[in-house]
């Protein structure tokens, strides 16, 4: 045992979580799950020493030195390069004797060398996260906490996080915050569940430790209907007894109803309900009616950048109704140049493209550039559609949005609550197609399988982009694998995602 929570718990307005018992062990690979807003970095705060707990103990191994990885590097230390950044990680009596760790360190997470002199601030998103990661890694920790580690990785950049989280020293245990699904699958061995009470913990990966989740809420549930359903007859059995005994004049019977109904009190307060998830709100999409066989249909379209550089043709291709078809390729390729070709394509006609008449597309990309900063989600929604304040407050509500935030500038919102708006504004459309660029980029698992029951179940059309795995397998029906600057139909995306991820 290197670190051990004894019955931790954190409130901050609301119970984030409570009464949680966990204990950390050399080996340990945790992934630790809940909907955006729940606790899972305030936990990991908690554990590194950065944040106390409202409620409980941390005990931690004598000496224990764990380095929390966070989502973001703070905007005064953008400035710094790369390397300068992981270099001031060290403590100052070692920066003069021993940076040869900060190389050593870029060298295992291939930093090439023209990225590690340049300044934060000009480095992409994904580049930034590997560098909080090195800086946390060349302080050699005994425990590495990880707060969304994939966040702007590319499928490559996941595969070599992937490799080098499995050939770390199983000294050194981790605790993984992620939304991805097949990532926190191929690197964990324990999952945490985080909940305001009962929390749960399996000794499995997220998949297999999912459906045991599902059976012990389930388990919990027969309990606890079987539970209401005997103190019912205990009551009912009491006011039977309370009538016969009132007409006999029974003191046996006037205590028997007595304890009886006691028993009943005892086990509807002891009764637990099954745990309920406070809804981050469900995703819900609609189709509008069309009545075209072919929503889109290319002929011969070439793909370039703005300034001419040709990136990839494509022959006559089609997307018909019910088609979800996902764009395959490596970052650079054109995925999201083609998505914006048939967006345009829509008001300016653009040579190769051809929409339907009746198409009426829905839009979001992964910068979330459809939404107003300066706008409130309350604006946002009545902007879109003819509801009123309190209808639309309702729809805000039923998407995840508290009403504290339904008046906040959405510049102020998080990532996950952004991604949720996002996808309300989409269903008040009632597209009958979707234009889709990385959409599950801050949606908490959660929202991921929300949005994925929406799309298969309800039959939707949609071309999309996404390095998510798990969604890529779930959502598509079509497969088109940008190769060789050719666009080409596949049978399913395996190959592809095996090639990026080694």
């Amino acid at each position: 045992m290197i670190l051990s929570l004894k019955s931790l718990g954190v409130t901050l307005g609301d119970t984030l979580f409570s009464d949680l018992d966990i204990t950390i062990s050399k080996g340990d690979r945790i992934g630790l799950v809940a909907a955006n807003g729940r606790g899972k970095s305030t936990l990991l705060r908690c554990i590194a020493g950065i944040q106390p707990p409202t409620t409980g103990d941390i005990t931690r191994a004598r000496g224990l030195r764990p380095a929390y990885v966070p989502q973001y590097i703070a905007p005064d230390l953008l400035d710094q390069t790369l390397h300068g950044f992981v270099l001031s990680a060290l403590p100052p009596e070692q920066v003069d004797y021993e940076s040869w760790r900060v190389d050593v360190v870029l060298d295992e997470l291939q930093v090439p060398y023209d990225f590690q002199h340049q300044p934060l601030r000009s480095l992409s998103g994904g580049w930034q996260q590997t560098a909080l990661l090195a800086a946390a890694w060349v302080t050699e920790p005994d425990l590495l906490l990880l707060d969304e580690p994939t966040n702007h990785l590319d499928l490559h950049r996941i595969g070599l996080l992937q490799n080098w989280l499995g050939n770390l020293g199983r000294d050194v245990p981790a605790v993984i915050t992620s939304h991805d699904r097949a990532f926190l699958d191929a690197t964990t061995n324990r999952t945490l569940f985080l909940r305001p009470e009962q929390s749960r913990v399996f000794p499995l990966p997220f998949t297999p430790a999912r459906a045991a989740l599902d059976e012990a809420d389930a388990a919990d549930e027969r309990h606890y209907t079987n539970e209401r359903n005997k103190a019912a007859q205990l009551r009912k059995q009491a006011a039977k007894l309370k009538n016969i005994g009132i007409n006999s004049g029974s003191d046996l019977l006037t205590l028997k109803t007595k304890q009886l109904t006691e028993r009943a009190d005892k086990i509807e307060s002891s009764a637990r309900p099954a745990h309920q998830e406070r809804s981050a709100g469900d995703i819900k999409l609609g189709n509008s009616g069309t009545h075209a066989k072919a929503l889109v249909a290319f002929d011969n379209l070439t793909i370039s950048t703005p300034d001419g550089q040709h990136l990839f043709g494509m022959g006559k291709q089609w997307i018909s109704q019910g088609d979800r078809v996902v764009v395959l390729g490596a970052n650079g390729t054109g995925k999201t140049r083609l998505i914006n070709l048939v967006q345009s394509a829509l008001t300016v006609p653009q040579v190769g493209i051809k929409c339907a008449a009746s198409m009426v597309a829905g839009v979001s990309d992964q910068h979330l550039s459809q939404l107003e900063g300066t706008e409130t989600p309350l604006f946002a929604v009545t902007r879109c559609s003819d509801v009123g304040d309190q209808r639309a407050r309702a729809m805000l509500a039923g998407a995840g949005m508290a009403i504290q935030m339904q008046d906040t500038p959405i510049a102020a919102l998080s990532g996950g609550q952004k991604a949720r708006l996002a996808m309300l504004l989409l269903r008040i459309q009632t597209p009958n197609f979707y234009l889709l660029d990385e959409p599950t980029n801050h949606l908490d698992i959660e929202g991921q399988e929300a949005l994925e029951t929406e799309l298969t179940t309800h039959g939707a059309s949609c071309l999309l982009v996404s390095h998510d795995r798990s969604f890529i397998r779930n959502v598509g029906n079509r497969f088109w694998e940008i190769r060789g600057k050719r666009l080409i139909e596949v049978d399913d995306p395996e190959a592809f995602l095996s090639a990026q991820l080694a």
